[in-house]
């Protein structure tokens, strides 16, 4: 479902609130116990430890070792999507936080890399909606929660954005992508998802947690372009630097 809010007003409501929490309850820093920075729950010192993804193929995040147009990948076959904003590479202390937060139900450290994902993306360009990669109703229930939505709900907050989960749904339950190699991912993730709406966006932001090859968010983005989206974009808090 969508949800259109008064982005204003939640800005003032929550930094009020946010001012009140942090003056009763200091920050503390989730990953060592640490006091924390101001208005965060993560210390100086695991703050310089984040494993920024600074240099990246434009398209799809892949970490370069130099400045190119694009990753060996990318201009063999060209993404469905237009480009990928992965802040962090998938090494500690993110891959904690993401553990805790995908695999033991940890929202505080789902708020935290959301925060974090705002924080090191001011400058990005934005999209008319966000939309969170669907989790199976099977899934769901072994889960006990979306990640993609939550983590969605925190970075929509923070960019001031529109938050679209009625866009998308997975209506087939597919394997753990975790032990599957690139083909295997491919015929895993295949005609997985559908449209559930034909009033589109025409710039949407697919969300995840982290991307390994991008089959899933580009099978998301070759149903979105199929019904007309002008441009598709993925927002993921991780990339994994060998696909």
């Amino acid at each position: 479902m969508a949800f259109p809010v008064n982005q204003n007003l939640l800005k003032k409501v929550d930094g009020f609130r946010k001012s009140i929490v942090w003056s009763l309850l200091p920050p503390r820093c989730l990953l060592c116990d640490q006091p924390g920075m101001p208005n965060i729950d993560m210390c100086e010192t695991c703050w310089n430890e984040l494993p920024v993804n600074r240099l990246c193929c434009p398209i799809c995040a892949l970490p370069l070792a130099a400045p190119a147009v694009a990753c060996g990948i990318c201009l063999r076959i060209t993404p469905e999507f237009h480009r990928t904003v992965a802040p962090m590479q998938y090494h500690a202390p993110i891959s904690v936080l993401m553990s805790r937060f995908k695999f033991h139900q940890d929202l505080a450290a789902g708020r935290l890399l959301a925060e974090l994902f705002c924080r090191h993306t001011k400058d990005v360009e934005l999209p008319d909606a966000l939309v969170p990669v669907p989790l199976h109703r099977k899934r769901l229930r072994q889960r006990g929660f979306d990640q993609a939505l939550e983590l969605a709900k925190g970075i929509a907050q923070g960019k001031s954005l529109c938050l679209r989960s009625d866009i998308l749904s997975r209506i087939r339950h597919t394997d753990a992508q975790t032990d599957l190699n690139a083909v295997e991912r491919r015929k895993n993730c295949k005609d997985a998802f559908v449209l559930n709406t034909q009033i589109l966006p025409p710039h949407i932001a697919l969300i995840d947690d982290v991307m390994t090859t991008g089959t899933t968010v580009g099978e998301c983005a070759k149903v979105l372009k199929k019904a007309g989206v002008k441009r598709v974009d993925i927002w993921v808090m991780a990339r994994v630097a060998t696909p």
